[in-house]
This record gives C-alpha cells, structure tokens and sequence, in this order.
C-alpha cells in the first residue's frame, strides 16, 4: 500500500512539474516570435539606464560616498527583472479573454503550478533585459565582477518569482482585464523610485517610507546589494537590513501575494 502512495506523489509530482515546463516553454516561445518584444526587451534599459540614470549620474552623484554607477546598474538589474516578469504576467489576462486560462485551470494540476510556470516564463524577457543592461552599463563604462554578476543571476529566480506574485495579486484582486493592465502599470513604474533602484531611500520617511516598505522589490534590491558590496567599505552606506531579515520579508510577502492573488484569480475564471 505504502508503496503504491509513493508511486501516486511521484506520478503527480512529475506532472505538476511537467505542467510547469509546458507553460513556462509556451511563454518563452511566444516570446521569441514577437521581435517587437524582443526589442522593448532590450530597448528598455536603454531609455531607462541610459537616459534617466546617465541624467541622475551626471546631476546628484556627486556627493555621495559611494559609485553611483554601481549603484544604479545593481538597481536596474533587479528592476528589470522585476518589472518584465510584472508586466509580462499581464498575458494572464490577454488568456483570460480567450478562455485559455480556464482549459489550464480545469486540467488535473495544480493551480499553483500553473501560476509559477506563467511566472517563470515571464521571468524569460527579464533576464533578456538584464543583458541589455549590462551593455548599456558597459558603454556608460560600469561594469561589476564576474563573480558579482553570476551572484546576481544566482538570485534572480527568487526576484522574479515575489515580481510575479505580486503581479498575481493585483491580476486576482481586479476582474477588469483593462484595468488589470492599467493597474501593473500603476504599481511597476513607482517601484523604481520608492524602492531605491535609481536612487538612494535611506533617509525616507513619512507615506515614502510607508510604501517602500510594502514593496516586495525593497528587500529584493537590498538583499542583492548586500551580496554585492559584502565586505566592502560601502556596504554601511547602501545596505539598509540584515539579509536575513530581507530573504524573510521577501519569502513572506511572495507567500501571501501568491496565496491571495492565485485563490480570487481561480476563483473569478471558475465564477465566469
């Protein structure tokens, strides 16, 4: 008996995560036909690092008692990261007017599993964006380490995934499919300035403060900045918690986006 339980988990393991890889290669060759994706892709961090961060560089970098140049590339890997798994999540809703997302829903897998496929897949034009940034950086002449680099892609599943989940919240919480897009767009593009990816947070208060302290991507940016300037004397200046205290705050609040978000977006396209 015990041992036909087992076969029963591994048999379901095996196709939650087929499930997975399904979504995630369906997200992924949707992504590569599009080439005006592509191109938004690796655009982007042209116009954001390249002309927003080169404009701040060159206007408030001067007395602070760190490289900004770093500083902002670290930021606007996280932030690329962060804001393409986001923005690609909204795909959910394009599925939703095609009743795609209910024949995945009603197929023998978790809800779960579809969701963090969709996430990963989404995640695919994140990490295409952060190559484009890394050039951008280049021209701009900021570079990081190899080893600070592939730090950095170490935890990027983990940034991706608390983008989506908070992506999913929104998308759970808002039946409207325009103003589902609408609201990804309210919530991704004020991420950038309140959690400190162009620039400094330290000294916020008030409702600024209030709000950063929300976002999922303020402990993701500091978490990533903690293992990038680990035992250098700029540490003190940028890195504002504990990383442990960050990889907590960030795997709880994941946790609770992606509980609520999945339960009411599974339960609006049940209730169609």
């Amino acid at each position: 008996m015990s041992t036909l339980v087992l076969q029963r988990k591994k048999s379901k393991l095996w196709r939650e995560l087929n499930a997975v890889a399904a979504i995630v290669a369906r997200d992924i060759t949707l992504f590569l036909k599009s080439p005006a994706t592509m191109i938004m892709s690796l655009a982007m961090p042209l116009v954001m690092m390249g002309m927003l961060g080169g404009t701040l560089a060159q206007n408030m970098a001067g007395g602070l008692a760190f490289n900004y140049g770093q500083f902002m590339l670290v930021g606007m890997l996280v932030n690329m990261l962060v804001m393409t798994t986001t923005m690609g999540m909204t795909s959910l809703v394009e599925d939703h007017t095609t009743d795609f997302t209910q024949e995945m829903l009603v197929s023998p897998v978790s809800r779960y599993a579809i969701v963090i496929g969709k996430i990963l897949g989404s995640s695919f034009g994140g990490v295409v964006s952060m190559f484009g940034t890394i050039v951008v950086g280049l021209f701009m002449g900021i570079t990081l380490s190899l080893g600070q680099l592939l730090l950095i892609f170490a935890l990027s599943p983990l940034i991706c995934l608390s983008g989506g989940a908070l992506a999913m919240l929104v998308i759970g919480l808002i039946k409207s499919n325009r103003t589902a897009n609408l609201a990804i767009m309210i919530v991704v593009m004020p991420q950038m300035f309140l959690s400190g990816a162009i620039i400094p947070i330290n000294h916020s208060s008030g409702v600024l403060l209030v709000l950063s302290r929300l976002l999922p991507m303020t402990y993701c940016l500091d978490l990533v900045r903690a293992v990038v300037y680990a035992g250098t004397p700029e540490y003190a200046s940028i890195v504002m918690f504990n990383p442990a205290l960050n990889l907590a705050v960030i795997a709880a609040l994941t946790a609770v986006f992606l509980v609520i978000g999945t339960f009411f977006f599974a339960r609006s396209e049940k209730n169609r």
